[in-house]
């Protein structure tokens, strides 16, 4: 096409003018303040060389900034900041050619490899150059914490640039209302619709220019929006040691599963889906003054301290003070008769209980069994929507919460009683452990070479991120499976062998337990007494809590079984591409496409193009290397906003990607002659998006200067490894080798040792 007026340039044109051209046409034509200018499309192979000078002359000459235009950047899902080449300030028609294939030969640098983009289309843009007494960037959402509404501004003396580039100390400051920032922020937000990080300039005659405006594409996805005060939603996924998204299918499923889960223990909560994770809202029990005292207890069975200290810090806040609970069933007590008789049974008699539970795992397992009959569309849908009306979740519930109790009351009986260790050596080597058994039994199959068949029989229905039934189970795939056992195969040290260490764990355990026993009844007769009951029992019992989700799996293949078939005939009716894209369909959708095949042309577009977006949000969210354990419903991360551990002797700095890390420091003062192990801290003074290839390896990272919304601690967030920015003398004091736990909630770097 050759060149074409910014003026006339629309949202639609991405894959000719590229990403950063797109949104400078559209803020022009909406009226906002940006330097006229033109862009060289990506089409284009020989310049066109009297119309880029014909060009150049109508802005007036003098001088220019040019800059690359990739049809990939300032995108929904990656903002590619630095990673191709502009030059500013050019002069003259000589130097600009120089410059414009200057751009056009960054496509293909090491930077945008490294990035994971290869064969990227660039477009070129040239604009009148601005000259800056003062500049900066905007961000329309707090880029470290996430909250929507607090815009932020960095700004230093001349250009943006020396704010991105990341060369300079910088004015960092929260917008107040009124200032003119904060209404482009708003403009430029509604129209593009996301947050943005806006570079913005004022020129000696104090008129203020729009340079760019893109996504912050690194926020965690808002909870949908809700009126009234705050809301606080909490991660059920890592509960499950899911850090991926889950799928529509799976998200529409395992919001029934899990208020099944907690209904035995009398909890009603509200599951959301945020960025395809499930998030519980909690707000009701949080605000309800009984459920508070017991809510952080609580979340000690499942949710760990992650979760508990972020609690804790919502309890703490005043928009969250105790008041009436806004829907009366937010309990956290079970129905108390039936809680007492489950727990106290599987306590007087565990094997009893054991039996009983292991009865029911069979039950579930045989009644989601194919039982080959050849099922109709409307007969599988009927088996999806079928409730279990046993007493299973009694069979199965109380004997796991009756170990967990046993395990987790003793350290309280005992206080100094027990030596430091003693405890946790008690409670390995678990028994009736099915994760651990399926483990033991694949070991055996690596060194005896028996077939594979008996075990994808017994756990086939099993997958990593398995509670999502959107997920392939291993007698689909088994390749997670021989990969385990190619690595079991590398284990030379028979000692190190997994069934002797699991052997050896079993043995000190009840050495332990018979010398605590003896210690505890000997100074505390009745405590300790009672202390060493509950520890037998927690041997008995614990190892149980992994059989509930078990035989959840079983239910979940089934399901999972019934709607692959259901996506088969849909993919042979021509309204899906495959029998999965079922997966990203919820079970309504799906119910009703097989209604509707008369119409399969008009509604199988429909679909397509409802699966592919989906599919590409999933890839996208699968991409993301942290998850908020807690969020508030203006985006905030809890985590990022509290206050981390103040130790005198730690480095203080501010900081920019979120994330805690300990490793061994690497000071590296040059990019092209850096050696970076996998798993180390960079520490620079400063970066350039020529140092972003090492933070593949990297655990952290470290810099003397920059700016939040510098390259460096975008791509940094982008990767999901932490960075702490703007640490005075870090390449000087930090040497390489000491290990350092780098926190960016509390902006801090720690020295650990050496």
């Amino acid at each position: 096409m050759g060149i074409v007026d910014l003026r006339d340039v629309t949202a639609g044109m991405v894959e000719l003018v590229g990403g950063k051209a797109a949104g400078l046409g559209e803020m022009l034509r909406a009226g906002e303040r940006v330097p006229d200018g033109f862009c060289i499309t990506a089409d284009t192979g020989a310049l066109p060389e009297d119309e880029i000078r014909a060009a150049y002359r109508s802005l007036g000459g003098g001088a220019v900034a040019v800059r690359s235009s990739a049809t990939v950047e300032d995108g929904p899902d990656a903002s590619y900041a630095g990673m191709f080449d502009s030059v500013l300030d050019v002069h003259g028609e000589d130097a600009l050619f120089a410059a414009i294939e200057t751009c056009r030969a960054s496509a293909g640098n090491a930077r945008v490899a490294a990035y994971g983009q290869a064969g990227v289309d660039l477009a070129v843009v040239v604009q009148r150059m601005v000259e800056a007494v003062t500049g900066g960037v905007l961000f329309t959402a707090n880029p470290v914490t996430g909250r929507r509404g607090e815009m932020i501004v960095e700004e230093a003396p001349g250009g943006g640039e020396a704010v991105v580039g990341g060369t300079t100390h910088v004015n960092r400051r929260v917008l107040e209302d009124g200032d003119p920032l904060q209404n482009i922020g708003e403009r430029l937000e509604k129209q593009f619709g996301s947050p943005q990080d806006v570079e913005w300039a004022v020129d000696r005659d104090g008129q203020l220019w729009i340079l760019q405006s893109r996504p912050i594409t690194t926020l965690f996805p808002a909870p949908p929006p809700t009126d009234g005060p705050p809301r606080v939603y909490l991660e059920f996924g890592h509960v499950q040691g899911m850090l991926q998204p889950v799928t529509p299918m799976g998200m529409d499923t395992l919001k029934d599963v899990i208020r099944g889960m907690l209904a035995p223990l009398g909890i009603t909560v509200e599951i959301t889906d945020i960025g395809g994770r499930l998030y519980g809202d909690m707000t009701d029990l949080v605000r309800d003054p009984a459920a508070r005292r017991r809510l952080i207890p609580l979340l000690a069975v499942d949710f760990g301290p992650r979760a508990q200290a972020a609690m804790r810090h919502v309890l703490d806040d005043p928009r969250f003070a105790p008041g009436p609970a806004r829907k009366k069933q937010a309990r956290v007590m079970p129905p108390v008769g039936r809680a007492v008789r489950g727990i106290l049974g599987a306590l007087a008699r565990p094997e009893r209980a054991r039996a009983r539970l292991e009865a029911e795992v069979d039950r579930i397992r045989r009644d989601s069994e194919d039982d080959g009959r050849a099922l109709t569309t409307a007969e599988r849908f009927a088996r999806l929507r079928e409730e279990d009306k046993s007493d299973g979740p009694d069979a199965l519930l109380w004997p796991i919460v009756a170990g967990l109790l046993a395990g987790a009351l003793p350290p309280k009986l005992l206080g100094p009683v027990a030596r430091p260790g003693e405890i946790n050596t008690i409670l390995a080597g678990m028994p009736h452990n099915v994760t651990i058994e399926m483990d033991l039994k694949l070991w055996e199959i690596a060194h005896t070479g028996e077939n594979l068949k008996p075990f994808l029989d017994a756990y086939g229905h099993r997958a990593a991120a398995e509670v999502d039934l959107g997920v392939p189970r291993w007698s689909e795939d088994p390749t997670p499976v021989l990969a385990a056992l190619a690595n079991y195969e590398r284990v030379t040290d028979d000692d190190q062998a997994p069934d002797k260490r699991f052997a050896r764990a079993a043995e000190q355990a009840e050495t332990t337990l018979r010398g605590l026993g003896k210690r505890a009844r000997r100074r505390r007769p009745v405590r300790g007494g009672l202390a060493v009951f509950l520890l037998g029992r927690a041997r008995r019992l614990s190892g149980l809590r992994e059989s509930g989700k078990f035989a959840g799996l079983y239910r979940l293949a089934e399901m999972r079984r019934h709607l692959l078939a259901v996506g088969a005939d849909l993919t042979a009716a021509g309204i899906l591409d495959r029998s999965d894209d079922i997966m990203f369909l919820d079970l309504a959708e799906a119910e009703s496409a097989t209604r509707s095949s008369g119409v399969a042309a008009d509604l199988g577009g429909g679909l397509r193009e409802l699966v592919a977006d989906r599919r590409a949000l999933y890839e996208r969210e699968s991409r993301r290397r942290s998850v908020p354990v807690a969020l508030l419903s203006d985006g905030t991360d809890v985590e990022a906003t509290m206050p981390g551990e103040q130790d005198p002797g730690a480095l203080k700095g501010v900081g920019a990607s979120a994330g805690r890390a300990t490793g061994p420091v690497r000071v590296v003062t040059d990019p092209a002659t850096a050696h970076l192990e996998p798993g180390e801290i960079l520490v620079v003074s400063t970066t350039d998006p020529g140092w972003t290839p090492l933070f593949l390896t990297a655990a952290a990272l470290v810099t003397e200067t920059g700016a939040i919304m510098a390259h460096g601690p975008t791509v940094a967030r982008e990767y999901g490894i932490p960075a702490v920015i703007c640490v005075p003398g870090a390449t000087r004091i930090l040497r390489t080798g000491q290990i350092v736990t780098v926190d960016a909630a509390a902006g801090t770097v720690t020295v650990v040792e050496g």
